[in-house]
């Protein structure tokens, strides 16, 4: 299983209640924080589990920052006066009253470990998850580019994932074995790109290797080599449907929380504004009620009846691996492997019960004599020989190709983006040793091109969900970078308004602009022999 942990980088120092970076704080009391506490219970009682995840760049460098800290810990103090409220509000009536109690307690503990136990630091514990053999990080690009469509410029490519791989090695002090491709974005030939910075394996989807060239022998339950050298494993479609979908799979059971219910929308504005950001009706998290069905009437939320649902489910799932896997040994040499990827918000977030599944997924794994928990790392560990493939273009997106990030509604980016990458490729020849103010500059170029680039903001447009935020991102990161870009080339660098961009896009302190014209490294040895 692999938990695929992001966010885009969202960060206004400009605005002390700024309605999208509500997007994190959802995030980690409703699913990291979560996960990381079931995590290291089950570390703490020795379960033997093995799990990987990817956290990206941009989200790494939002959870170490202080502004964002200090700010979710105001928000979760918001929350827990919320919960007390609620107490006092639901007093007379009983069920209610429970719920409340509920979501009042699940606050206090969240308060409770990011303050007392963790400190602030999300990444700590989930660095010492992985020391001690338990946990697998992959890393990722360094904004969540999607890579297949920025190949018109090669450059911007290999930044993207030298970037990542070293924000990971900031972050872990150790070179990542596993790379995660954005949306599982593969294009033929970006594998000489992640050899070439030390990776050993990345994932894509089903149709990417059951497409490639020779077709794999043993489909997706055996990784690959590339002629490059980089190990490939393939998605998993089976398992990925059972959590993914919210009609066939499990999240969609009458008896889970529902996510859209909730009293942000539902109680009178004058009682609830004071909680809301940015004055305007949405999410708290106080949800009352459950999926029920297709239907606007909601039955009230029971959390016992959904925590042993969630057991069921967790049960059902590790019983239907076991019975994979057994079916596809019987024709395959070595243990066949299943990957199973899945965004790591799902769980909690979307599917409040998921970090529940989880950790009963696990704990019945470890029981299981058919099949077992691992990672990619120990998995190619045990190989040695893999078939060489070349595995197609391909993602896990709509259609499984480019669609979803580029159509109709995002089109317009792609050659604004091109020319800024262009344009970055000509600085980084045209000043190839510069230092002091120029050097600032420049680096700051490279950082709004960056996050120009990110999926997010394209996908935002397609999915018509704060569009006009997507595009203001995108625009303004562009106006940002071209501004530098001509000042540079005039000489006539505004170190006032150069230190405004740096305070507020101020990821990635390692940056080195040079990364868009690299000098040729040799590869590396082919993994898995």
């Amino acid at each position: 299983m692999v938990l695929h942990a992001h966010l885009p980088f969202v960060r206004h120092p400009e605005h002390p209640d700024a309605l999208e970076e509500a997007w994190l704080y959802e995030a980690m009391a409703e699913c990291y924080i979560p996960l990381l506490d079931r995590l290291e219970r089950l570390a703490e009682e020795g379960v033997p589990y093995h799990l990987s995840f990817t956290l990206t760049p941009t989200l790494a460098a939002m959870l170490r920052d202080p502004l964002l800290q200090e700010r979710f810990r105001r928000h979760v103090a918001l929350m827990q006066d919320l919960g007390r409220r609620e107490l006092h509000r639901t007093r007379h009536h009983p069920e209610l009253h429970r719920l409340a109690r509920f979501h009042a307690d699940h606050w206090d503990r969240v308060a409770l470990l990011y303050h007392d136990r963790y400190r602030g630091d999300l990444i700590t514990p989930l660095a010492r998850l992985q020391e001690a053999g338990r946990v697998e990080i992959l890393a990722s690009a360094a904004t969540h580019g999607y890579l297949p469509l920025m190949d018109v410029v090669p450059q911007a490519v290999e930044a993207q994932i030298a970037v990542g791989v070293h924000a990971y090695r900031e972050l872990f002090g150790r070179q990542p074995r596993g790379f995660w491709l954005p949306e599982c974005g593969f294009h033929p030939g970006h594998d000489q790109i992640l050899r070439r910075h030390g990776v050993e394996y990345t994932i894509v989807d089903a149709h990417g290797l059951l497409f490639g060239q020779p077709r794999p022998p043993h489909a997706v339950y055996q990784p690959v080599v590339t002629g490059a050298g980089l190990a490939v494993f393939g998605r998993d479609w089976e398992s990925s449907k059972q959590v993914w979908s919210a009609t066939e799979g499990y999240p969609g059971d009458p008896a889970y929380r529902d996510f859209y219910r909730d009293i942000g929308w539902d109680l009178d504005w004058e009682y609830i504004k004071p909680y809301l950001r940015a004055g305007i009706r949405g999410n708290t998290g106080f949800k009352y009620h459950r999926i029920t069905g297709p239907t606007p009437h909601k039955e009230l939320y029971d959390p016992d009846a959904a925590r042993e649902r969630a057991r069921v489910h967790a049960g059902n799932f590790v019983f239907n691996r076991a019975k994979q896997v057994e079916y596809l040994a019987g024709g395959m040499d070595d243990p066949p492997v299943v990957l199973a990827p899945y965004d790591a918000e799902l769980f909690g977030h979307w599917w409040f019960e998921g970090p529940d599944f989880l950790e009963d997924v696990l704990r019945f794994m470890a029981a299981n004599p058919s099949v077992r928990t691992t990672t990619p790392g120990r998995h190619l560990d045990r190989l040695t020989q893999l078939a060489l493939v070349e595995p197609t273009l391909s993602s896990w997106g709509y259609k499984g190709y480019n669609e979803v990030w580029l159509e109709g509604s995002n089109d317009w980016i792609y050659r604004h983006l091109h020319k800024a990458a262009e344009r970055m490729v000509e600085l980084a020849r045209r000043f190839p040793e510069a230092q002091g103010l120029q050097r600032r500059a420049l680096n700051q170029a490279a950082r709004e091109l960056l996050l120009a680039q990110a999926s997010d903001w394209a996908f935002i447009m397609k999915t018509g969900t704060m569009v006009e935020y997507a595009r203001r991102r995108t625009v303004e990161h562009l106006e940002r970078f071209h501004t530098l870009y001509h000042d540079l080339l005039r000489g006539t660098i505004d170190g006032y308004r150069l230190g405004l961009l740096e305070e507020r896009d101020n990821l990635f302190p390692f940056l080195d602009y040079r990364v868009y014209a690299p000098q040729p490294v040799p590869a590396p040895q082919a993994a898995g022999g």
